[in-house]
C-alpha cells in the first residue's frame, strides 16, 4: 500500500454544517398532516433527520425562541429534538447581513426573522440552511439575490434548501 493511499484530507472528515431553521423541528414533531403535500413533507423531514449524525447540526437563539411559541405540549416536543444541537454565537454582524437582505432582496419587514436565519447561517460559515420556509427562504426567485447580497458583503453564503434537496446528498 503506497503512502498516497493512506493520506486522508481533513474535508473529508468533516462533516457538512447545516444550519437547521425553524420549520424543520416543527415538521419533524407535528402531528402527521391530512394535507398530502405537508404530510409528504414531514415524511421526508423524518428521513432526513434518521440520517442527521451524517452532518454537523447548528441552530440560533431566534430558532430556540421561534420554537418555544404556541402549544405547551408542542413547543416542549420542538425544544426536546433540538437539545444537543449547539447554538451559532449572535453578532452585530448577522444583524447588518439581515437588514441588507430586507433592503437589497426586497423581503418584506414580516421576513425579518427569516432574513436572521440566513444572515446567521452565513456568519457560522454552513455549508447549508435546512428549511421549509419556501416563503421568504427557500424561493427559487430569492435565493440568487440573497446569495448575491451575501457574496457582494464577502462573504461564502449557505445553500439554502429543504430536507427534500438534502436527502439525497
Amino acid at each position: 500500500m503506497s503512502n498516497a493511499s493512506l493520506i486522508i484530507s481533513w474535508e473529508m472528515l468533516l462533516k457538512p454544517k447545516v444550519y437547521i431553521e425553524t420549520s424543520i423541528p416543527s415538521y419533524l414533531t407535528a402531528w402527521r398532516s391530512r394535507d398530502l403535500v405537508v404530510a409528504g413533507n414531514q415524511e421526508t423531514t423524518k428521513e432526513w433527520w434518521d440520517r442527521r449524525n451524517d452532518f454537523d447540526l447548528y441552530i440560533s437563539e431566534f430558532v430556540l425562541k421561534e420554537v418555544a411559541r404556541g402549544d405547551p405540549n408542542a413547543a416542549t416536543e420542538r425544544l426536546k429534538v433540538l437539545e444537543a444541537i449547539p447554538e451559532i454565537e449572535i453578532t452585530e454582524q448577522i444583524a447588518i447581513i439581515a437588514e441588507k437582505l430586507l433592503l437589497e432582496v426586497l423581503l418584506p419587514s414580516k421576513a425579518r426573522v427569516d432574513a436572521l436565519h440566513i444572515a446567521t447561517a452565513t456568519i457560522g460559515g454552513m455549508d447549508y440552511l435546512l428549511t421549509w420556509n419556501c416563503t421568504h427562504i427557500a424561493n427559487p426567485a430569492f435565493r440568487p439575490k440573497i446569495e448575491s447580497v451575501i457574496r457582494l458583503l464577502e462573504y461564502e453564503p449557505p445553500t439554502i434548501c429543504t430536507p427534500q434537496e438534502l436527502v439525497e446528498v
